[in-house]
Order: C-alpha cells, then structure tokens, then sequence
C-alpha cells in the first residue's frame, strides 16, 4: 500500500478493503469505521478500537489524512433554515441547508385539530429534528433554466467525503438530532453516482450516520442510465425525480436534459424503478406561473403518471432573475385540485430560506440576508 489514506472516503466495504493488507480484520475495522464516521474520529488509538494492534494503528496514522471543510458562515432565516456557506480544499465554495423539523406526531395531531377547526392556521409547532439539504457537486452542468446553481455551470464533483463533511458539519453544532438527508443541493447527483450512493450508505450505516435509509432522498433531473442503475443495484433511499413540465417541448424548453433523455424515455425509467422497488416515486413538479401550471398541464401530468405509486411536490419556482414567477395562489390551487381530482395524490412542498439564498433553485453560494450566526452557535 503507498500514497495517503483517506478513510472519510471509504464505506465500509471500502473500509475493510483497505485495512485488511495492515492484518486488521473486518470486526476491527467496522469498529474503526464507527470512529470516523459516528465519532468524528481525527486520529487512530488502540486504545479506543477494541482489537486494533499498537503496530496496526501506527501504520494507519502514518498514512491517514484528515481533511476538512471550512466553514465560510452560517447564515439563518427567519423562518429557521440555516445555510452554511463551506470551503473546499480548492477554495470551490458549496452551500448546505439545515432544515427545521416538528415531531412528526405533533403534526399530525396540529393537522388534525386544523381540521376540526380547533387551531389557529398560523400555529407553529416547535423544532424537533433537522432534514440536511447537501450538495453533491459545485455548481450544475444541466442549466435548468430557472435554477441559479445551473447557472454557475458544471465546476466539478465533490468526493465522498466532502459530501459527508458538511453532514458531520452541521450535526456537531445542531441542537436537535439531525435524521434526515436530501441530496438536493448543488449539483445532479446522478451525475456523480459513485460518490453519491457511498456516501448515503455511510449516512445509513448503523455504525456510521445511523439516518435510516428512507430518511434519505436522492434527487436527478432525469439521468436514465443512472436511474437504471440505481433500480438495478436496489438502493433503498427514496428516489426524486424532477420533472418541470408534463411534455417534452415544454420540458425542454425549460431542463436542457430533456434533449438528452426525452421523457417518455424518463418515464419508462421510472417506472422500471418503481416496480422493481415497491417504493413510492416522489416527482418534484417546480410550479411556474403562466408557463406550466394550467388545468391542461394537470391532466398532461395526470396522465403521464397514470398507474404510477407517486406523490407529486408542487414547489414554487424561485427566480431572482424575474424570468420567471410563481404562480398566484388561485393558479396554484386551480392546477391542486385539477390534478387531485384525475386522482394524482399532491403535495405542496414548503421551500423555505428564500431571503438567504437557501429555497430550491436559488442555490448559488450567495452571502446576503438573515442572520449571521456566530461560531458558538
């Protein structure tokens, strides 16, 4: 073995391959895999790793390195999402979102009493737990045109491990348990599907993140190979795929992908998906006014999802540039009810942080608005 060891690159298959030449064996070596990614460990003792050999650990420390991410600033909305700005060892800059959480039995119950017309429509309910928004790349080769981080262009992927920095990040300064991820940061995940995909299985180990799989989303606008991949290799994160209009002009009028992958080639993926895994096929559907939001457009989207197990998101569209605009809340509603009537089960998908630069689409390491959050917070 020669060169450096990253072991916050390596799951831990990878873990175990790599420590197996200095005669540490796979129980040893899930231990030491527990120590960098639950601990945070920064160096190798044998003291703290039951089994691990002085000779065994020295060698590792001589060839370990540690790399971190620098944080820029974190940066609070007043509706509590946190965007933490990190530099990269090449000074690249990358966002992540903290998003804030209730107990979910607490919301369940506020929704019900809602109902029953026994809470103000304006309760909030405490923060129990935060959902991470990472980014898998910095910058997006795909230039969705109403989305600011396609705008900066394809820079280049991130490895594993500074995927999973910015959770550890994030996680060692949050008052509440972090229990969810979304790859739905800067970057197509699918585009760096090696990286992505370790990464979530480190996060879901029970020796290393412990999130359960479900609690992690990975989000394409559309990349077909990967999608069959990914069916293939039968992951168990949720799987989101971002659509934008229900036919192909629209859509590739709007997501460049569309050339690349037309959508009933798309669709054809995802259906694959969703009889392969059983599982519930989330469709992030970014609502624009006057282009894509008309009850023609919910019975084009109605159709081509027809059969499917799927949950529509309707997200506003974020767009600083003004090209293009959410739509007013009768559109909105009209376009809900159009779709929840041809029997498309929809939800509408809160996009908060929009004053720091931290809703969908407008991630583009922007330093404006909000609260600037101190280190000891």
């Amino acid at each position: 073995m020669t060169g450096p060891l990253n072991l916050r690159n390596l799951d831990l298959d990878g873990t175990r391959a790599a420590l197996a030449p200095l005669g540490v064996g796979p129980d040893v070596a899930r231990r030491l895999f527990s120590a960098v990614h639950r601990d945070g460990a920064r160096a190798i003792a044998c003291e703290t790793v039951r089994g691990l050999g002085k000779a065994a650990a020295q060698a590792i420390n001589a060839r370990a390195e540690w790399p971190e991410l620098d944080v820029v600033e974190r940066r609070r909305a007043p509706d509590g999402f946190v965007k933490y700005l990190f530099r990269l060892p090449d000074d690249r800059v990358i966002e992540t979102v903290r998003i804030p959480l209730p107990d979910p039995a607490a919301a369940r119950e506020l929704k019900a009493r809602r109902r029953a017309g026994q809470a103000p429509p304006l309760a909030a309910l405490a923060t129990a737990k935060y959902t991470l928004c990472v980014s898998s790349q910095v910058g997006c080769a795909l230039a969705c045109d109403f989305c600011a981080t396609g705008r900066l262009g394809g820079i280049r992927s991130l490895q594993t491990w500074e995927i999973l920095a910015q959770v550890r990040a994030v996680a060692a300064e949050a008052d509440h348990p972090v229990r969810g991820v979304v790859f739905m940061g800067m970057g197509e995940p699918f585009l760096n599907y090696e990286n992505v995909v370790r990464a979530a299985r480190v996060l879901s180990d029970p020796a290393g993140g412990a999130i359960a799989a479900k609690a992690i989303s990975i989000s394409t606008a559309g990349v077909v190979p990967a999608i069959r991949r990914y069916t293939a290799e039968g992951h168990r994160f949720r799987l989101i795929v971002s659509l934008g209009a229900p036919t192909s002009p629209l859509r590739r009028s709007l997501m460049p992908i569309e050339g690349r992958w037309p959508l009933p080639e798309l669709m054809d993926a995802v259906r694959g998906y969703a009889a392969a895994s059983g599982q519930r096929v989330t469709i992030a559907y970014v609502a624009i006014g006057g282009v894509n939001t008309s009850p023609a457009h919910a019975q084009q989207l109605a159709a081509l999802v027809a059969g499917l197990k799927v949950k529509i998101n309707l997200i506003d569209v974020s767009d600083e540039t003004g090209t293009y605009r959410p739509p007013t809340a009768a559109e909105l509603a009209a376009f809900r009810d159009a779709l929840m009537a041809l029997g498309a089960p929809v939800v509408r998908r809160y996009s908060g942080g929009q004053e720091i630069g931290a809703g969908c689409g407008t991630l583009a390491a922007s330093q404006r608005g909000g609260e600037v959050l101190a280190i000891e917070d």
